[in-house]
């Protein structure tokens, strides 16, 4: 490496036939005159006298631009074999993988997602059944005031968007029935598809959508505000459990008050068909009774018995959601909304396999 003042160096450009001459010192106080220069032109380097790392590079740069250089002397040509040698090679950027192997990887990486979501939800699972053991093993560590506030929160203030929500479903159900069964003559079956419908599906799903998209954001939000606050290390550090202090109660009021409120949203329901039968097709309240009680109560059982399985998916993924909230406000509104959309899509997903599977088994 050549070094110098300044003020002692200078560099000519003299242009040529074919491109320019250089004549002088090429070091990093003389680069600015070969800024004019063409990066692939012809340079005659026979008249440079010095030249530094900082003119050996431009030149490597310019030669890799298509620049040919001549003239040059032995030693400057080691110097410009001697940079090049050092500067970083450029990988080429790889080709971008083809749409089919794009879509693989994003399908399989949502599966992956997706299965570690619900490893994550059969542990919180298993923390809920592992906090009940120890609560019943000792019953004075039981939070039944607990559990009695979260009843009254989840199951009894539901009691009426679900009672009027039902009651209208079980109203649209028979004037929709009974405009198609006119058609036939058969309008007394509209009882039939009322009790079944709405016995059988309709009551404890609804119930249970509803339920889903009240309760599960209320228990993310609970929770993710706590987490928010450093309320459950602080329960950890005075030796609270928050499996059983927060997480149980929650859970097990569901588990109670979801079968209650699937019965009044049947009898809802049952009222409300019964209310529009009477209208619209003149069937008595003591016909509608009467026709009722042939419909097996084994529709009843099979509604009432998804109601405790809906009201376990509902309660660990809300609970799951405020866990991981993080230390913002924007991670607790995102999981609250997520912990709604997943609580439903799971109800449903559930209540779809209820069907199957009573359907198998001949129920």
């Amino acid at each position: 490496m050549t070094t110098g003042d300044a003020s002692l160096s200078n560099l000519s450009v003299t242009p040529s036939d074919n491109g320019v001459m250089l004549s002088g010192d090429l070091v990093v106080w003389t680069l600015g005159a070969l800024a004019p220069v063409s990066p692939s032109a012809r340079i005659d380097l026979s008249g440079l006298s010095r030249l530094d790392t900082a003119g050996a590079w431009d030149l490597v740069a310019r030669r890799a631009a298509g620049a040919d250089l001549v003239g040059l002397s032995a030693g400057h040509a080691r110097l410009l074999d001697t940079v090049a040698e050092a500067l970083p090679l450029r990988k080429a950027d790889p080709a971008p993988d083809p749409r089919w192997r794009r879509l693989l990887v994003a399908t399989g990486a949502r599966v992956v997602g997706a299965l570690r979501y619900l490893a994550q939800l059969a542990e919180y699972l298993g923390r809920v059944l592992a906090a009940l053991a120890r609560g019943l093993r000792r019953p004075s560590r039981f939070p039944m005031t607990s559990l009695v506030h979260h009843a009254q929160q989840t199951g009894l203030r539901a009691v009426p968007i679900v009672a009027v929500m039902s009651f209208l479903i079980g109203v649209v159900l028979a004037y929709q029935g009974s405009d198609q069964l006119r058609q036939f003559g058969a309008e007394v079956f509209v009882v039939d598809l009322i009790a079944i419908s709405i016995l059988r599906e309709l009551g404890i799903l609804l119930t249970a959508i509803v339920v889903a998209g009240r309760t599960a954001s209320a228990l993310t939000a609970s929770i993710g505000s706590m987490k928010m606050r450093q309320e459950i290390d602080a329960m950890r550090t005075l030796g609270l459990d928050p499996d059983m202090v927060l997480i149980l109660p929650r859970v097990l009021a569901l588990v109670v008050m979801l079968p209650i409120l699937g019965l009044i949203s049947a009898l809802s329901g049952l009222i409300g068909g019964a209310v529009m039968s009477w209208v619209e097709l003149g069937i008595s309240p003591a016909v509608f009774l009467a026709r009722l009680a042939d419909i097996s109560v084994t529709h009843a059982i099979v509604g009432l018995l998804k109601a405790p399985v809906f009201a376990l998916i509902i309660g660990v993924i809300g609970c799951h959601a405020g866990m991981q909230v993080g230390k913002d406000a924007e991670s607790l509104g995102r999981m609250t909304s997520s912990a709604v959309v997943s609580a439903i899509f799971a109800v449903i997903i559930a209540d779809a396999a209820f069907s199957i599977f009573f359907a198998q088994v001949g129920l």
